[in-house]
């Protein structure tokens, strides 16, 4: 299923993209999409029961022309961060392949929808972007011990943009969560596309535009660790639970491994973004 969260901001409704591409009403069937509906193995049965209902017994039209999207997943629990894990932007960055996952936290308030505007912090010079594969969380986790336990754990995916500022990331001493927590650094969705629909998450394309131009063109195959090792390697550092989402590593292309003068991200700048079978976000950039 390919479920997704459409409204003003705060006041999302739950909603689901059927087969045909038409936007269709869960308001009736659920309250939201989050951890505890992908937690539900009975309510994410009943879903697809409606999903796959015609005539009088369909799911209500949501006429889509001019609907917010919003991010898919509400009440999200924490977002865990996966850095350098692409052998290609190791590379560019002039680092060695981590021997171990390398763990940071964005705050769940950086979350926005697809589309929505992203602000470019006062002061920043280095606003950089990063296109990545969310895995979002379904059932409990913890000290798992095997690459099949961690799959059984996803409940699905979704696009994540992890916007950056390099400067504060890096240059202002401290940890890098200062530079992956302003607001709107972390666009989320459009869908939650359950994990039945991706039978293998290290085949996805990942491409992102600036303005246009193709600035990322990679693949999940290049990751160095890959998704069900990640799970399983956080699983022994802490619990995950359903409604918990997983940025799992950008590859080459962004702003920070490019030759001088770099080109980090201005007020007016258009970032556009896809994953295969995950849809596509598009946000326009401007002053905080």
């Amino acid at each position: 299923m390919k479920l997704l969260r459409v409204g003003p901001a705060g006041a999302e409704r739950p909603a689901l993209l059927d087969q045909n591409g038409t936007l269709r009403d869960l308001s009736a069937l659920v309250p939201d999409i989050d951890g505890a509906l992908l937690a539900d193995e009975v309510a994410l049965a009943r879903l697809r029961a409606a999903a796959a209902a015609e005539g009088d017994d369909a799911l209500p039209v949501i006429e889509d022309g001019g609907v917010r999207i919003g991010p898919p997943l509400g009440s999200i629990g924490k977002i865990v961060c996966i850095g350098l894990n692409y052998h290609d932007h190791a590379a560019e960055t002039g680092a060695s392949a981590p021997e171990e996952p390398i763990i940071f936290m964005k705050a769940p308030d950086t979350v926005v929808g697809p589309d929505d505007t992203v602000l470019v912090p006062r002061g920043s010079v280095k606003t950089d972007w990063e296109v990545e594969l969310a895995v979002v969380i379904g059932r409990t986790a913890r000290y798992l011990d095997s690459d099949e336990a961690a799959l059984a754990s996803v409940a699905g995916y979704a696009i994540a943009h992890d916007v950056s500022e390099r400067a504060f990331q890096i240059e202002r001493g401290g940890q890098w969560d200062k530079g992956k927590n302003c607001e709107t650094f972390n666009p989320l969705g459009p869908w939650l596309v359950t994990a039945d629909e991706i039978p293998d998450p290290q085949a996805l394309g990942l491409r992102l535009w600036v303005n246009g131009e193709v600035k990322q063109d990679g693949t999940t195959a290049d990751q160095i660790f890959g998704v069900a090792h990640v799970v399983r390697y956080l699983s022994q550092f802490m619990t995950l639970y359903p409604g918990d989402v997983i940025n799992t590593g950008t590859p080459a292309g962004v702003a920070m491994g490019r030759p001088e003068p770099k080109p980090y991200l201005r007020s007016g700048d258009v970032v556009e973004l896809e994953i295969d079978g995950l849809g596509r976000q598009r946000q326009e950039f401007k002053d905080a």
